[in-house]
């Protein structure tokens, strides 16, 4: 079987502590297969109040683990940015998508023509995981690309995923 280096790489960032390690293993790969890297943070851009009517009409938060606003989303992107840049790695999109995060993942890698996915998880695996399924299952379900799953080297516990303050008007 003949291994043939990456082409494109798209990696996915929330902003939690997991991400710099997972962005730079995905920019450490970009830069030894000369690949281009497109990073992608999914958020969700519900105001508060029209989150509340959706929890209570689903019963459950659907936005677990995922970056909360505009301004959260723009800050993990940047942060990322700077780790690809730490890397050497040729940055070739930045993307803000409002939605979820498998979804974003699996559609950019696809709209990209990615050959890897990279993303971060976690060992444990919360009640919300196992009823819903994690984003990295979903990813690793849909993608029609390699996947590459970065854990942290050591038990974080619970990730804080940022979210934007919140504001007078929501």
């Amino acid at each position: 079987m003949t291994m043939k280096d990456y082409r494109t790489i798209v990696v996915g960032t929330d902003g939690s502590s997991l991400s710099g390690p997972t962005v730079g293993r995905a920019a450490w790969l970009a830069k030894h297969d000369d690949a281009n890297l497109v990073i992608v943070c999914a958020y969700s851009a519900l105001s508060r109040r029209d989150e509340a009517k959706n929890v209570a009409t689903l019963g459950g938060d659907t936005r677990v683990g995922q970056v909360l606003g505009r301004g959260a989303a723009s800050l993990a992107l940047s942060e990322a940015m700077k780790v690809a840049a730490a890397e050497g790695a040729t940055v070739t999109a930045a993307l803000m998508l409002d939605g979820d995060p498998a979804e974003a993942l699996v559609a950019t890698a696809e709209e990209q023509k990615a050959d890897l996915i990279v993303l971060g998880a976690l060992h444990d695996r919360s009640l919300a995981d196992r009823l819903l399924g994690s984003t990295a299952e979903e990813v690793t379900k849909e993608a029609r690309c390699d996947v590459l799953i970065i854990r942290p080297e050591a038990e974080h516990g619970e990730l804080e995923v940022p979210e934007d303050a919140p504001s007078g008007n929501e």
